[in-house]
């Protein structure tokens, strides 16, 4: 893995194909053999930084980082940091980076990370800046993926709920459309339709084929696994009832990304 030492991770794009099996491949290993990386980091400090609320991102963050060997510091909430006092994001970057190895961040806005990157001097990764991107996700996704259906190439997926905001949709589509014969099935209501930054600029420049749909019902059928941002979704469009989804999804043998 030394090819990604010193750099940033902030959307998906930052990973090479090639990088993406690596990562893969590597935590293949550590989940056979935990105990032979239990020390790689230790003496390294992993600072997460969520100037927005989380539970599974950041503990897993910082199970990870125990579990390597190494330490945490942070905050779990910004109202008790220095940016309550106006401190900028600039300013709160390069002190942090002054004491840590590196930084793994969250924001309400989009493009944080990418500014944090600007003036950090370590590592900044990227765990969900706004409706934007969320990379870490997205390689636990592709290694379900790998795991459950053998690679990443074609594979029909339906992404349904807040597509608009969904900033773990817009990093799995993004990645997925580097792979052959996959196909996208979006639902969600007009109001919560995936970006054209999305469409637009990157899955149709990649020639992947996708639709548009507002009933989940009209895309089950179809796809080989589902990823869910539901939220208030199943209260703003059409219902499919849970029993009537789970069934439907044990008969097509989903493999379940939520």
């Amino acid at each position: 893995m030394g090819m990604l030492k010193g750099r940033h991770v902030i959307e998906p794009s930052d990973l090479s194909v090639g990088e993406v099996e690596e990562i893969c491949s590597l935590a293949e290993k550590i989940i056979v053999d935990p105990v032979s990386f239990q020390d790689v980091c230790r003496g390294k400090i992993l600072a997460t930084l969520f100037f927005e609320p989380s539970t599974r991102t950041r503990l897993s963050f910082e199970a990870a980082m125990l579990h390597l060997g190494g330490t945490v510091e942070g905050f779990a909430d910004a109202s008790y940091t220095s940016a309550t006092k106006g401190e900028t994001l600039a300013d709160t970057i390069r002190v942090v980076s002054s004491y840590v190895d590196v930084i793994a961040m969250r924001s309400p806005k989009e493009g944080a990370a990418l500014l944090a990157s600007q003036y950090s001097t370590v590592p900044i990764i990227n765990a969900g800046d706004g409706g934007h991107y969320h990379p870490t996700q997205t390689l636990t996704d592709l290694m379900t993926i790998r795991m459950l259906r053998g690679g990443f190439e074609n594979h029909t997926v339906c992404f349904c709920g807040d597509l608009k905001f969904g900033r773990t949709v817009h990093s799995l589509s993004q990645a997925m459309s580097r792979y052959k014969g996959n196909r996208f099935i979006f639902v969600s209501p007009k109001e919560l339709r995936v970006p054209e930054y999305i469409t637009k600029d990157i899955l149709e420049p990649a020639g992947i084929e996708y639709t548009e749909v507002e009933r989940l019902e009209d895309a089950i059928g179809e796809a080989d696994y589902r990823l869910s941002k539901l939220r208030d979704y199943y209260g703003m469009c059409h219902r499919v009832p849970f029993h009537l989804r789970r069934e439907r999804c044990r008969a097509k043998r989903y493999s379940w990304c939520l």
